[in-house]
């Protein structure tokens, strides 16, 4: 085993140089401990060295940055992704709630249709007029599917308004709450006549021609007459709401709400009576009646 010459022998040797830093560093920590003594010196260090430790730093830094960019973009992508998916099923949501409402609707047309001996066609509902004093709407139904101007117009609830234009793929429907629409009814309580007109507004309808002394009330069901010949007797038209009796007046002043959704609607039913009610016989002239008078008499 080789030794060292004693002339290349320098200092102590590594292990008394171990103890004797270790001993050192002991005596410093403590000596800061209590009297704070490199309070200043730790601070220059520590400046000294803090851009070596950002350098140090730096490519874990870029790393760490790099990816959280990356999930940043992979959650960008499933946000906007997630965002398309709730629209196209809150569409769907709605295009359900739309179908289950239509077949509730539906149901209950064809209900109302098997209730009344009339024919049925339904259809639905096109166009509404933009202009708010125009009450009328426009079907998808026309001549060719057999509808005719004056048929009667329904949904589950009551009357709708009567057919009053007809084209081939088309057709128009005054509603009877239009000013110019009168339709023919009776109190359901007792069954007095009378005639229900447009007040030209969405819901709201006008029982004309009833004297003051009139036996009619509040909430009382006003339904088809029947006469006329142009509605079905039976039909729910509307239920009054307001009465004002003025003695000055020949008649009352009575209001009506349509038990019909005028103005909420998507499809309805065109009825037809199946037996026409017949025309009015003409009067005869009056010389026809004096000749036969006179023919009579003489053959007498």
């Amino acid at each position: 085993m080789e030794t060292v010459p004693q002339f290349f022998r320098v200092g102590p040797s590594p292990q008394v140089r171990l103890f004797f830093f270790a001993l050192l560093s002991i005596l410093l920590m403590v000596v800061d401990t209590r009297f704070s003594s490199f309070f200043g010196i730790r601070q220059t260090v520590g400046m000294i060295i803090y851009p070596l430790q950002k350098l140090a730093y730096a490519p874990m830094s870029l790393y760490d940055q790099v990816e959280e960019l990356l999930d940043d973009l992979q959650l960008t992508k499933e946000i906007a992704y997630l965002r398309q998916q709730y629209f196209f099923n809150q569409q769907k949501l709605f295009r359900l709630q739309m179908l289950e409402e239509e077949n509730a609707q539906l149901r209950q047309l064809l209900n109302a249709a098997q209730q009344t001996e009339a024919k049925a066609i339904m259809a639905d509902i096109l166009y509404v007029p933009r202009d708010p004093f125009n009450r009328k709407v426009t079907l998808n139904k026309g001549s060719t599917s057999g509808v005719t101007a004056g048929q009667v117009v329904v949904d589950d609830l009551g009357v709708v308004g009567q057919i009053t234009q007809v084209h081939p793929w088309l057709a128009e429907v005054t509603l009877i709450t239009d000013k110019d629409h009168s339709v023919p009814v009776q109190v359901a309580r007792n069954g007095l006549r009378s005639v229900v007109s447009g007040a030209g507004k969405n819901n709201e309808l006008e029982l004309r021609y009833l004297s003051v002394n009139a036996d009619i009330e509040q909430d009382d069901l006003l339904i088809t007459s029947g006469i006329g010949g142009v509605y079905p007797p039976g039909l729910p038209v509307a239920r009054v709401t307001n009465i004002e009796h003025d003695r000055s007046r020949d008649f009352a002043h009575i209001t009506c709400i349509p038990i019909a959704g005028v103005n909420r609607n998507r499809q309805v039913l065109i009825l037809s009576l199946s037996s026409p009610v017949p025309a009015l016989p003409e009067e005869e002239p009056r010389n026809t009646v004096q000749q036969g008078k006179q023919r009579k008499n003489h053959a007498q």
